[in-house]
């Protein structure tokens, strides 16, 4: 799992009970402890550890900045100080979660103690006319299962808004010419969303592929990996040829920071190397190295925001949106030559031939079945979208490659913005429901989030009030 650090700020305001709001800034900090999370608070700043003075927001800004937060917690102790919580949210610009417990029943005098949810509305307009992005979880104790589930999900968006904050694509190649639906604008995307390419020509990678094979025992270990796990229906040194371009793709990753690969998988490739890249980008799709092909940036884009979201618990696969399904009105094959992560698969795959391709290098199996969220992020005319929206794997008639026919609610409404736009043929998909998370994180990366189906009421439920 990916480690999220939470900046801890309790807030209470002065004329409530400062006793209350400390008896349960305690309790929430020891219950985040209990699921696991790791906490930065702010005892340190002043007698209380609690957010009310104007005078102490520089002063837990720079602490939080220097830890290294992903995210900022408020929860009203009482009813808050929304104006101090407001100042500090704006100097951090990292997602925003508040929350306050629920309140006791008035005493037998009348008296109510903190006022936690009266406190919350006054924050929420605040946050809205500072103009910050914020993520609300809905008013339960912390013993109810929403609040677990909440805090959870809402480390995914911090997840999600860190990676893609911090997102280098190794571009491999330009995108083949009869791409033109690939093509991207780098700077645009470095001027937007701090979005950069790392270029590489093809012989820089071949280059490092001999250095690879000179080497030896990182691709030996690679191809003894794949006759364990996968049937091999390629020759040795063929074999040899997709682990040696596996590690090799992996090194330059890291030699130019990269988190994602983008290939031009075919075809000047396959004249200097003799295969097809498919099974190398398979494996480091299962490390959790994203790889699309085709050089399609904005799909590399998307899988680091599937991976994000689904915080290591499931891997992603990138896809061809390709035909309908003969039987199912609903249904579509969702299929690609082979670069799927074997994990993905139901069956044990095989290393063998593409679809329409005459070199090796392919992985073929159908995907597990199952719930699964379908992806993408595009965008012309300087605007930015993520299509998104849940799907489930259905029988369907064999084909090759890497592939899973899956049904939607309605097919033809999702054909009509895959056409329209400003998307194209290609997604990605992961067996696990994040369209809450992707749908959330889009409000502090500036992106749209493009639902295909009518659902956004039950999606912004899931994210406030989070009952599994």
């Amino acid at each position: 799992m990916k480690r999220i650090k939470l900046g801890f700020a309790p807030t209470r305001r002065s004329i409530f009970s400062a006793p209350d709001a400390l008896k349960y800034a305690a309790l929430t900090k020891a219950r985040l402890l209990e699921l696991g999370i790791e906490v930065v608070d702010i005892e340190d700043i002043n007698e209380e550890g609690l957010l009310y003075d104007d005078g102490d927001v520089w002063e837990i800004a720079e602490k939080f900045l220097k830890a290294g937060v992903d995210g900022l917690f408020l929860p009203h102790c009482n009813f808050g100080t929304e104006y101090v919580c407001a100042r500090l949210a704006k100097t951090l610009r990292i997602p925003v979660l508040l929350w306050g417990p629920r309140d006791e029943r008035p005493d037998e005098n009348g008296i109510r103690l903190r006022d936690s949810q009266c406190g919350l509305f006054a924050t929420g307009k605040v946050f809205r006319r500072f103009g910050i992005p914020f993520t609300y979880l809905t008013n339960c104790r912390l013993s109810d299962p929403e609040f677990a589930n909440g805090i959870s999900n809402f480390l995914a968006v911090c997840n999600v808004v860190k990676a893609f904050r911090s997102i280098r694509i190794l571009q491999i190649g330009p995108r083949p010419f009869d791409f033109w639906s690939t093509m991207c604008n780098e700077g645009e995307l470095l001027e937007k969303f701090n979005i950069q390419l790392s270029p590489v020509p093809i012989p820089e990678l071949t280059a490092e592929m001999k250095r690879v094979k000179e080497e030896g025992t990182e691709a030996a270990e690679v191809a003894a990996w794949c006759k364990e796990n996968m049937y091999i229906k390629i020759r040795e040194n063929e074999l040899e040829n997709v682990a040696a371009l596996k590690v090799a793709m992996k090194n330059l990753a890291k030699k130019y920071g990269c988190s994602a690969i983008a290939i031009q998988c075919w075809n000047a490739l396959q004249g200097e190397i003799g295969i097809m890249p498919c099974a190398a980008n398979s494996l480091l799709n299962e490390e959790g190295i994203p790889v699309v092909c085709e050089t399609d940036i904005h799909g590399a884009i998307t899988a680091v925001m599937a991976e994000a979201a689904g915080m290591d618990e499931a891997r992603t696969f990138f896809a061809d949106w390709t035909v309908r399904h003969p039987d199912n009105e609903n249904g579509e094959l969702l299929q690609h030559c082979g670069p799927w992560p074997v994990s993905v698969a139901k069956e044990k795959p095989v290393i063998g031939y593409p679809l329409a391709f005459e070199h090796p290098g392919a992985v073929e199996a159908e995907a597990k079945h199952g719930e699964m969220t379908l992806c993408r992020f595009d965008g012309d005319n300087g605007e930015y979208a993520l299509l998104l929206g849940s799907a489930r794997g259905v029988e369907g008639p064999y084909t090759k490659g890497t592939y899973v026919w899956v049904e939607v609610e309605n097919l033809k409404r999702l054909e009509n913005k895959l056409v329209c736009g400003p998307y194209i043929h290609h997604c990605v998909g992961i067996h696990k429901n994040v369209v809450p998370i992707l749908y959330e994180a889009c409000k502090y990366i500036g992106v749209t989030p493009d639902l295909y189906d009518p659902v956004e009421d039950e999606v912004r439920e899931a994210v406030y009030n989070p009952v599994k």
